[in-house]
């Protein structure tokens, strides 16, 4: 009893951190289903005032928005697994001290974290390679994060040589040591790393912006953008209608379609994302 008499003022510490983290996605969650009178007359804190869905319906009325939400979909996917691929695989191999070579090529990824290329070679590079209106604009000029690429290289480091040097006596190849040894046991790491990419490509704004002109293939940040700059009147077909939805109330609504879907995978991979991060900056 009196041990949880003295932790309860780290409890109520904790309570107001969290309380001061969810404050704002809680606010903005209350604006977007609020009416557009509430959010004028500045009544909403936490709790929607006169439950409205008028700025989720509006964003969606056209069908532009699902497109594009499906786009996001496939770049999120598809990017997440060739990035893990190439970020995995460049790891192991600079994990091993016998790769000839591998100061050098340390070095050469060292260098690119430091001194990024510039916004018009990259941009000429990608015409060049055709890639201008394609998911490979978005997905290969950060195929693989130097950042990334050093942490899971350090956990492969940590790992045990033993179970490496057993498992090539009894015939393993490199492969096979990668994909039934050094994988499974990865998992904290991978998961970390996953969700770090995944993160990124979700919100990707940048590259979409630069390399994507058609507008069936622009991901959900790029269209909730040009949605949001497009007047209310142009969106609402005119007339009066314009004064029953407030741009906050769309922005808010905006926020909560791109925030939402991160949220809901964030807690099935918080425990790997912990422990991977802690691993994989500690060990090496």
């Amino acid at each position: 009893m009196v041990n949880k008499l003295g932790k309860a003022p780290l409890y109520v510490f904790l309570m107001l951190c969290a309380f001061v983290t969810m404050f704002p996605i809680l606010n903005i969650l209350a604006m977007s289903l609020s009416s557009s009178r509430a959010i004028i007359s500045g009544e909403v804190t936490l709790i929607p005032v006169e439950f409205s869905w008028a700025a989720y319906k509006q964003l969606f009325v056209d069908g532009q928005l699902l497109v594009a939400m499906k786009n996001t979909v496939v770049i999120t996917v598809a990017g997440t697994g060739l990035q893990m691929i190439a970020t995995t695989l460049a790891a192991y191999s600079l994990s091993k001290p016998r790769l000839k070579g591998r100061a050098l090529f340390t070095f050469m990824v060292l260098f690119s974290m430091l001194f990024g290329t510039g916004l018009i070679p990259l941009f000429l590079l990608v015409k060049e390679l055709h890639l201008i209106n394609t998911f490979w604009a978005i997905w290969l000029p950060g195929l693989v994060s130097a950042y990334n690429l050093f942490v899971m290289k350090s956990f492969f480091e940590g790992l045990p040589v033993e179970l490496e040097e057993s498992a090539t006596i009894d015939g393993a190849t490199d492969l096979t040591v990668f994909a039934r040894l050094t994988i499974p046991l990865s998992k904290p790491i991978l998961a970390a790393i996953s969700l770090f990419y995944a993160v990124a490509l979700w919100n990707t704004y940048a590259n979409a912006l630069y390399f994507i002109s058609k507008s069936q293939l622009l991901p959900v940040t790029v269209k909730l953008y040009q949605m949001l700059q497009t007047p209310l009147d142009s969106l609402l077909g005119g007339g009066d209608a314009a004064a029953y939805i407030q741009p906050e109330g769309l922005k808010s609504a905006a926020i909560m379609i791109t925030v939402i879907p991160i949220l809901c995978i964030y807690p099935f991979l918080q425990k790997y994302f912990v422990k991977g991060v802690l691993l994989g900056s500690v060990k090496g």
